[in-house]
């Protein structure tokens, strides 16, 4: 009685396995045909050059400082303090000279607005294990955060954090994507 029981459990548990792996065929959807003329301006919806169409949507406009509170020069991209982002080479934490002057700059901005903090992310790309990308990370917002400190910013307006391979800027898996991810973003709050 109990082999009948355990060949039915076991014969139940292999055609639910079996049953779980099968699929259905989906069938390909059809719907109603995409009238597009309108993009073209021929009819039906105006297209954007028309004036219906130029008075019925509003432009949408980017972010202000004054709603952010942040200062000017950070959205300005003629200011010195525009480019927030350091890039490294593979494997390394050192900042390359092309990037010193972009420090400078972003040194002097803070001494000027003591009231603001940065916030220093470190990345990498997706090469080596979670837990080495995430000190390499740190080890990249590290070393940006003590040429501030060297060049005069209080150490109380930074802070070092690492998001390792976590926040690509580039998904793709290629070296110019790699190259693009491994870096440190200058991060500015209130």
């Amino acid at each position: 009685m109990k082999q009948v029981t355990r060949r039915l459990a076991m014969l139940t548990a292999i055609a639910l396995t079996l049953g779980a792996c099968s699929s259905v065929p989906l069938e390909e959807e059809k719907g109603a045909p995409i009238d597009n003329r309108g993009a073209a301006g021929s009819g039906g919806t105006p297209a954007p050059s028309e004036p219906a169409a130029r008075s019925a949507v509003a432009p949408v406009q980017a972010a202000s400082t004054a709603s952010t509170g942040l200062p000017a020069a950070l959205s300005d991209p003629s200011s010195p303090v525009f480019r927030k982002i350091v890039y490294f080479d593979f494997d390394s934490f050192e900042i390359r000279e092309e990037f010193r002057g972009l420090i400078q700059a972003h040194a002097s901005f803070l001494q000027a607005n003591k009231q603001l903090k940065v916030a220093i992310q470190g990345h990498t790309d997706e090469r080596g294990t979670r837990e080495y990308n995430l000190a390499l990370g740190q080890k990249r917002a590290e070393a940006v955060r003590k040429a501030l400190v060297t060049l005069g910013v209080a150490d109380a307006q930074l802070e070092a954090v690492s998001f390792g391979e976590e926040k690509p800027m580039n998904q793709a898996t290629d070296e110019a994507a790699y190259a693009q991810n491994r870096r440190a973003e200058l991060v500015y709050q209130q």
